[in-house]
């Protein structure tokens, strides 16, 4: 690929992330789009503001920047949680150690590359980019040394970070458990398969078990119901309560008649009456309609086994039940919000066969996939296919046309085609039999890893092999000289689709189009005036795996094709501002895995460096250097030891709960004298269908903020100037409020009669 194909695609994204950000800047400004920019923070602070007229209002400003800059990481802490904080350090390490890379590489390893062979060289902008790569120094060179140098510095600076950040982590991981508030789910175990006995019920089966094993330690349980139902029926009701909550008070509620347009007789028109108490809603209904949710629940073979101490659930957790593995099967429970419902309804011994379906499931869309990267490698290789088909020679003599179709194009029709592959990993998950969402979405996000990696790292090159009538994988000998072979071909894809999925996928995801369009939609069919939206939660099964694949191709090109290193470093940099933005504004914490991507990343950044080593090896042997080889192999040896060090010395952290630890949280409980009151919690937080709404007690649980109580002067009573200011003091969002956790919401001025428009109280007046 030219230089100038890639300058083209440089700055066709360079002008789309110019254009979303100046309208971000703008948009995030107006009081409509409140509920797209600022969802996080009306959900927890409950701020109300006037809408004076100001000109900075339609100024495109970097105060945004500012902030998002400012936030220390104990507040993304108490704001988000232990994800986004272990979310925002892989950032960071990625920003330390390509900047090391891209510092050594740019000044030692892209100059041996360029002037390795002696030619004469065109201008910068007519040159392919493989003169930028290792290909073009000669056999034998003495220059292949800077190389290996090179190679030891980005892996020991790696290693070294990376043991940094895992102890770092490790360390937040276990305040995580020890201090915050006291869990239900530490004291929570989850019991699957339950033996089922034609005399008595599954509650009872369980009862008699654990009182017999566990006398000592059981203090009581919560079965689980199938009541699917129940549950669509109070799903709809809330979504229902929701609407009605935002009807206009000159809505008549009267019954008024209109011709009927089949018949011509009167039909009444109103839809809905509102009752004058809550007693007329039950008035009426029959005996039977109020005792519904218990005729028609059935007890499934699962439950929740509450116990007397932390150290107690711990253990019935870790232990085998019964000498059958498939009956009694028992792990430590989910948080309330975190539990998958629907799949705590699965049999246990189905879980095994929905694994493997799922699993082919995945690798059959891998392999389907390879129709649309095979395709797109054509349009990167539009000069080799001409010669097959001469009818693209035509499209080849148009300059700027070629640059498009080779260097912007490919890229963009991947990404699109790696939409569909997010939710369907997600369904894949889900038919797994995950009991929490948060197991599911890490599921789904290593699938997504896999699925990512195969098919924008290898089988772009596999096919830009074939395409190009190399010699594909005939041996497991032949492939480090395969690989050295090949990724320097395709050094100058990769620098494109940093561009299109890197940086214009980081302005659409600060800008949330799709939320936008669904917002102004729904304002402008519903008539509504009033604020209603859906929160988000930051989708880290797509972010973490576009972050691995960038440090991938970073790593795996950095000695190869350096060119790379400078645009992914932005990359890194413009996404560490964005996802603080996006942390701190938009998306909230309904549940968390407690920092359990950060292993996920580590073995991914771990594989990542011995790929490159392997790639450099090949290509060392290419080029006749037995030096550099020999002093490569040993780098790889070092690193796989490293990797053992950290599985054994952190990884366990992560998967298990130290006793010790819960020990001590226990004995502090009980000489503060708050067991008890956790005791009487524990059964009403795992209730199924909550008969009544319940404060979060989390961590993630809303402060009261200042915005929230205080009262604003009359609007109409303040001088101009005096508007402005209260304007620009409250758009800057000052207070530090950290965010409660729900599922979907109505903005906080609808929740409370102090809050609401003045519309809004007339019409909660009537009811």
């Amino acid at each position: 690929m030219e230089i100038a194909a890639l300058l083209t695609s440089a700055g066709i994204n360079i002008s789309i992330c110019i254009v979303l950000l100046s309208l971000y800047s703008v948009l995030r400004k107006q009081p409509a789009n409140y509920c797209v920019y600022f969802g996080r923070r009306l959900v927890c602070g409950g701020a109300r503001r006037y809408d004076p007229f100001w000109y900075e209002r339609f100024v495109p400003s970097p105060s945004w920047l500012v902030k998002a800059w400012e936030t220390s990481e104990d507040e993304l802490l108490a704001a988000a949680g232990l994800d986004a904080v272990v979310f925002l350090r892989m950032v960071i390490f990625s920003i330390r150690i390509f900047f090391i890379t891209a510092v050594v590489c740019i000044a030692f390893v892209l100059p041996v590359n360029y002037y390795g062979q002696p030619r004469v060289h065109k201008e910068i902008h007519l040159e392919s980019s493989e003169v930028f790569t290792i290909e073009n120094l000669k056999e034998g060179s003495e220059w292949l040394w800077v190389h290996c140098l090179a190679l030891y510095v980005i892996t020991s600076a790696a290693c070294l970070l990376l043991y940094f950040e895992y102890r770092t982590i490790a360390k937040l991981r276990l305040g995580h458990i020890t201090g915050s508030a006291p869990k239900p789910s530490q004291f929570t175990v989850l019991i699957r398969a339950i033996p089922w006995h034609p005399e008595q019920s599954y509650s009872d089966t369980l009862s008699k078990f654990f009182t017999n094993y566990y006398s000592s330690s059981y203090l009581s349980h919560q079965m689980v119901y199938h009541n699917g139902i129940i549950q669509r029926l109070l799903h709809d009701a809330e979504r229902m309560c929701l609407s009605l909550k935002h009807v206009s008070p000159e809505i008549s509620c009267k019954p008024s008649l209109t011709p009927c347009n089949f018949c011509g007789g009167p039909t009444a028109t109103n839809s809905f009456h509102i009752l004058s108490n809550e007693g007329d809603s039950v008035k009426g209904m029959e005996r039977g309609e109020l005792t519904m949710t218990t005729t028609e629940q059935q007890e499934r073979p699962a439950a929740f086994v509450f116990f007397k101490t932390r150290y107690d659930a711990l253990i019935a957790s870790e232990v085998l039940q019964t000498s059958n593995p498939m009956l009694w099967v028992s792990d430590l429970a989910p948080e309330p919000h975190d539990v998958y419902w629907t799949n705590l309804n699965i049999p246990y011994r189905q879980l095994w066969i929905r694994r493997i379906a799922t699993l082919v499931g995945a690798v059959a869309f891998m392999f389907v996939f390879l129709i649309p990267v095979t395709f797109i490698q054509g349009l990167t290789q539009l000069e080799q296919l001409s010669h097959a088909f001469p009818f693209l020679r035509g499209i080849l003599k148009k300059q700027f046309i070629n640059q498009v179709i080779t260097g912007y194009l490919p890229s963009v029709i991947l990404i699109l085609f790696f939409y569909a592959v997010p939710p369907l990993m997600m369904y894949f998950s889900a038919l797994e039999g995950c009991i929490s969402r948060s197991i599911r979405k890490n599921s789904a996000c290593i699938k997504i890893l896999y699925f990512t990696i195969w098919n924008v790292f290898f089988v772009n090159i596999l096919s830009g092999s074939v395409i190009r009538q190399l010699n594909v994988f005939s041996s497991v000998r032949d492939i480090p000289a395969q690989l050295a072979r090949a990724v320097p071909t395709q050094a100058g894809f990769f620098t494109t689709y940093c561009f299109t999925s890197g940086w214009a996928s980081l302005a659409c995801e600060i800008m949330q189009p799709m939320a936008l369009i669904w917002n102004l939609g729904a304002k402008a069919i519903s008539n509504n005036k009033d604020d209603s939206y859906e929160t988000l939660r930051f989708p880290y099964h797509t972010e973490i795996p576009r972050l691995l694949l960038f440090g991938l191709l970073g790593f795996t090109n950095s000695v190869i094709a350096p060119l790379i290193l400078p645009f992914l470093l932005i990359y890194f940099f413009l996404a560490y501002i964005v996802y603080r933005n996006q942390i701190l504004n938009v998306y909230i914490t309904k549940y968390e895995s407690g920092g359990q991507y950060w292993p996920v990343f580590h073995n991914t950044t771990i594989f990542s460096l011995i790929l490159t080593q392997i790639i450099a090896l090949g290509f060392f042997g290419l080029k006749l250097s037995t030096v550099a080889s020999g002093f490569t192999i040993p780098l790889i040896l070092l690193t796989l030891l490293f990797s053992e060090y950290c599985r054994h010395r952190f990884a366990p952290i992560f998967h298990k709960h130290p006793a010790q630890v819960l020990i001590d949280m226990d004995r502090a409980d009980e000489m503060a004298g708050k067991m008890e009151e956790l005791h009487k919690k524990l059964h009403s937080v795992y209730s199924q269908i909550p008969l009544h709404l319940q404060k979060s007690s989390s961590k993630g649980e809303c402060s009261t903020t200042p915005f929230a109580t205080q009262e604003l002067p009359d609007h109409e009573k303040l001088k101009p100037e005096e508007r402005d200011a209260i304007a620009k003091e409250l758009w800057g969002f000052q207070g530090n409020e950290s965010c409660q956790e729900h599922d979907t919401k109505s903005c906080p001025s609808t929740s409370s009669p102090e809050h609401l428009t003045p519309k809004m109280i007339e019409l909660h007046k009537r009811n």
